[in-house]
């Protein structure tokens, strides 16, 4: 086949996939996760039944491919920040600030019974495995640099991190997502007087 018809047919399921992906994160938005069914994402999508089921076996699949995707663009996003300019701490400061608000925002838009549907499974541990690599990375970097602590482990401090800014979850707006960072990071830096083993 000629390139461009190669080039069109694969732009064309791209363009398939993602408005099945959108379509059916709306319909669980607007109807629940239990009263969505394959047809009703296939009509409101403008595809056949046959053409979804090309793509996807049920509604799980096709969540658990959005989430996959939201999950890689939040990565992305941490690794950008983690990668920018500034000094370490700085760096620092501006991916736990971003992961506390995507925790925070995930916990405004998620039913228990979806977060439960989506926070399972391999995918989701392979995302926690490069969430504590992340944060690792950049908590080294601080520490080298005499910006925290050095009497803990990045690896440790990493895994800290990872579960205080969790809470953001629950907090009530972004302002008190901020002093969740400022305390989190206010653990992290060393007490005067204390630095060393």
């Amino acid at each position: 086949m000629p390139k461009l018809w190669n080039e069109t047919i694969a732009t064309h399921r791209h363009a398939v996939r993602e408005a099945i992906l959108e379509t059916t994160w709306e319909l669980v938005a607007e109807r629940g996760l239990m009263s969505v069914t394959m047809t009703q994402i296939a009509e409101k999508a403008g595809i056949g039944r046959a053409t979804l089921y090309k793509y996807f076996p049920d509604v799980e699949s096709i969540l658990t491919s959005h989430h996959e995707r939201h999950v890689a663009a939040h990565l992305e996003q941490l690794a950008e920040l983690r990668d920018g300019p500034g000094d370490a701490g700085e760096r620092l400061e501006a991916v736990l600030g971003r992961y506390a608000l995507i925790s925070h925002h995930r916990g405004r838009h998620a039913t228990e019974e979806l977060s439960a549907l989506l926070h399972r499974g391999e995918h989701v541990t392979r995302a926690q495995q490069q969430l504590v690599d992340l944060f690792r990375g950049v908590l080294a970097e601080a520490v080298a640099s005499g910006d925290l602590r050095d009497d803990v482990a990045p690896d440790e401090l990493a895994r800290y991190c990872l579960h205080a800014l969790t809470a953001a979850g629950s907090l009530p707006s972004e302002a008190a997502v901020r002093r969740l960072v400022a305390v989190t990071l206010a653990g992290l830096r060393p007490a005067r007087g204390t630095i060393g083993p």
